[in-house]
C-alpha cells in the first residue's frame, strides 16, 4: 500500500514539477529584440511611399524590322507622361548582325521611343565610338538618332556633326550611319 500511495503522489507531482520548470524557462529567458528588423532592409518606407520606384528594371522587345532591344537601368520612377530611369544601358542588335551598346546616366521610355541623355556613349560592333548629349532609339523600327551634336571615333579617324542617324539602308541592305549638319572629318590613315 505504501508503494501505491507514492506512485499516486508522483503522478500528480511530476507533471506539476515539469510545468514549474517550463514556466521558469519562459519567465527568466532573455528578452527578445523589441525592434526586430531585417538586417538588409535599411530603407525609408515613407519616402518609398511618396516616391515610388522600381529597382533594376528591364525592358526587352523586337522592332517591326527585327532589331532586338534590351534596356536596363539601376532604378526607374514613374513620371507624369512616362518614366525616368538612372544609369541606363541599351543593347541593340539588327538582324544583319550590327550591334550597338548605348549607355547614359539618365533617360526613359516615352511615345514609342527610348531617350537617353546626360552624356551618352554608343559603341558599335563595327568599331565606332560615339559621344552625344542625348540619343533617341525607336521601339518600332531600327533607328538610333542624335540631334544635339555628336563626336565620333571611327576606325579611320574622328568625326563631329550636329546630327547622327543609324538606320537600315534601302531595301535589304546593311545599316547606314549617317552624319549631317556641319560634319567635320579628321582622317587618320
Amino acid at each position: 500500500m505504501n508503494r501505491t500511495r507514492v506512485v499516486r503522489w508522483l503522478r500528480v507531482l511530476l507533471p506539476l514539477l515539469a510545468l514549474m520548470m517550463l514556466s521558469t524557462l519562459f519567465l527568466f529567458s532573455r528578452g527578445g529584440d523589441t525592434e526586430s528588423r531585417i538586417p538588409y532592409a535599411d530603407v525609408d518606407a515613407e519616402a518609398m511611399a511618396r516616391d515610388p520606384r522600381i529597382v533594376a528594371p528591364e525592358y526587352a522587345g523586337v522592332t517591326d524590322d527585327g532589331a532586338r532591344l534590351t534596356l536596363r537601368a539601376t532604378e526607374a520612377a514613374p513620371d507624369e507622361d512616362s518614366g525616368r530611369a538612372q544609369d541606363l544601358r541599351l543593347d541593340w542588335q539588327r538582324p544583319d548582325g550590327l550591334r550597338a551598346d548605348v549607355t547614359a546616366p539618365q533617360g526613359g521610355l516615352a511615345g514609342g521611343a527610348i531617350w537617353l541623355d546626360g552624356g551618352v556613349r554608343m559603341t558599335t560592333s563595327t568599331g565606332w565610338t560615339l559621344d552625344a548629349q542625348s540619343v533617341e532609339a525607336a521601339t518600332d523600327r531600327s533607328r538610333i538618332a542624335a540631334h544635339e551634336g555628336v563626336e565620333a571615333e571611327a576606325p579611320f579617324g574622328t568625326l563631329s556633326a550636329r546630327r547622327m542617324e543609324l538606320a537600315p539602308g534601302k531595301g535589304e541592305g546593311a545599316s547606314i550611319l549617317n552624319f549631317s549638319g556641319d560634319v567635320r572629318l579628321i582622317y587618320q590613315p
